[in-house]
Order: structure tokens, then C-alpha cells, then sequence
């Protein structure tokens, strides 16, 4: 099953928000401190303004099923951006659209003279965890930045 990969639209705002609001509780991340609770999750689009900022859907069959995208890591120094609200839909997974996203959004981080790649995880979301050490992310022994997610237990980062 093909899938593209291109950047939210205003439209994509709901499907994006049902794609966040379906993964999280799968895997416990269901209250207060995780990102299903941020405010963007409704308005994704108009969060991640450039030129410092993207994020990109993964559309199958014109259904948007997953995304993730890069922004400025609050709390921290300008040089460190986020990998933010990375899933995909299970019907997504295995297509090798986790390992592309992850590409492209370390090629825009680049791209946008960022220096580090910080992202925030839990237990239980094995498959990611793994993908992100292929791609040389290191785990971290406490969180970075301001981000309210207090109820990961996983950090990692990965110097460009």
C-alpha cells in the first residue's frame, strides 16, 4: 500500500487530531502531561509555523494517517528542535512510513540550522523506541526544555 508524505494543510487539522486522540491511549498515554492534552492537537496546522517549524502527514489512499514534524524545543536553546507528535494509525505501520518521516524530519532539522533533535517517549512504545536508536538517537537520563509532558519516562536526543 502506498503512501505520501507532505505537509499538513488546514484541512487536515481533524484527521490529524483523530490520529493523536487513537495512538496515545493505545499504548497508556491517556491524561494529564502527555501530548494528547496540547492545545495545538486540535489546530495542528497553524502550530508548527516556519520557517522554524514543519509537519508533514502520511496520506494513504487520500486518508491521512499519521504524521510528525520538528519545532523549536520550549524551554530550551534555540539550536535544539523537538520531534513532536510522531504516529501513525496501525493501518500505517509496517509500510515503512515511521523510518521516511523520521528522515525527513531530521533532514528539515538540518535544513533549519538545528543542532540537536529531542524527543520525548514512553514505555511501551517499543517499535518508535527502537527506530529512533537505528537512527543514532541517544537516550537521555531526564527531559530537556518546558514541555509539560510530564508523564513520558523516555528522552532522547540526536546531535546533527
Amino acid at each position: 500500500m502506498p503512501y505520501v508524505l507532505r505537509p499538513i494543510r488546514p484541512e487536515d487539522d481533524p484527521a490529524v487530531a483523530r490520529v493523536i486522540r487513537t495512538v496515545m491511549p493505545e499504548f497508556g498515554a491517556r491524561g494529564p502531561g502527555f501530548a494528547i492534552n496540547d492545545p495545538e492537537v486540535d489546530a495542528m496546522c497553524g502550530a508548527y509555523p516556519p520557517p522554524r517549524a514543519l509537519y508533514l502527514v502520511v496520506e494513504v489512499d487520500g486518508r491521512v494517517l499519521g504524521g510528525g514534524g520538528i519545532g523549536p524545543l520550549a524551554g530550551a536553546d534555540d539550536a535544539i528542535c523537538e520531534l513532536r507528535k510522531m504516529y501513525l494509525l496501525p493501518e500505517a505501520r509496517g509500510l515503512g512510513a515511521g523510518k521516511t518521516l523520521l528522515t525527513r524530519c531530521i533532514d528539515e532539522a538540518r535544513a533549519r540550522r538545528y543542532g540537536r533533535i529531542y524527543l520525548e517517549t514512553l514505555t511501551g512504545m517499543d517499535a518508535a523506541q527502537r527506530l529512533y536508536e537505528r537512527f543514532g538517537f541517544a537516550k537521555l537520563g531526564a527531559p530537556l526544555g518546558a514541555t509539560g509532558h510530564f508523564g513520558c519516562d523516555r528522552w532522547y536526543a540526536l546531535d546533527l
